[in-house]
């Protein structure tokens, strides 16, 4: 792609958006399945069925579309995983979460890892600007965790003294450090273990039963 220039507006027009978005998720799925270096314009053009100058048009450059592409995955993880942290109310509610990760990585032999995590591998050392989007999304990702189990404290589900903050970290480092060990390794068994153990030191401050 040409030398880095300002990042495109978003399109205004509805046919623009569903082109934009069109190109994003096609990146998504190249880089996630071939890296960020593996992926060429080329190839997304032709995944996404557009020309190269609609890529340009939306794009400023390659930086500028893998920008979009990590806000994407980020959307991506959030809006599946938000809900389900929402409705937290018990450790019983948190294991349930815990299945709905290892589940999602079992049926895929524990390959592909954590679509952020596979980025940030990449991209976090060289790219400040990568980084800092990588950084903004592993943070909405905790905080998403730590509002769950803020509000089981909340509702008394939690004793007081448990470190929403401090848990919600433990976990999010469970999830990603397990999905590491999965695709090395094609099997779910560290990440269930590393979940098994947060959850198990989060139910150490369960309130007693009424």
């Amino acid at each position: 792609m040409p030398a880095r220039v300002a990042p495109q507006e978003a399109p205004s027009t509805p046919k623009g958006r569903a082109t934009r978005e069109r190109i994003v998720a096609a990146a998504a799925d190249l880089m996630y399945r071939h890296g960020v270096a593996g992926t060429s314009t080329p190839a997304v053009r032709d995944a996404a069925g557009v020309s190269s100058s609609q890529i340009y048009h939306y794009f400023a450059d390659k930086d500028d579309l893998t920008r979009a592409v990590i806000a994407f995955q980020s959307e991506a993880i959030l809006s599946h995983q938000a809900p389900l942290l929402a409705k937290l109310d018990s450790v019983a509610a948190l294991r349930s979460w815990r299945d709905v990760v290892v589940d999602a990585a079992r049926r895929q032999h524990g390959t592909g890892g954590c679509p952020l995590g596979s980025l940030s591998s990449e991209l976090s050392d060289d790219h400040q600007w990568a980084r800092d989007a990588l950084a903004g999304s592993f943070t909405a990702w905790s905080e998403a965790i730590r509002a769950g189990l803020a509000a089981m404290i909340d509702s008394g589900a939690l004793r007081p003294e448990a470190d929403a903050t401090t848990l919600s970290l433990a976990l999010l480092a469970a999830v990603q450090g397990g999905l590491v060990l999965a695709q090395a390794q094609h099997t779910t068994d560290a990440l269930e273990a590393a979940l098994d153990t947060v959850i198990a030191h989060i139910g150490d401050h369960a309130s007693p039963p009424a």
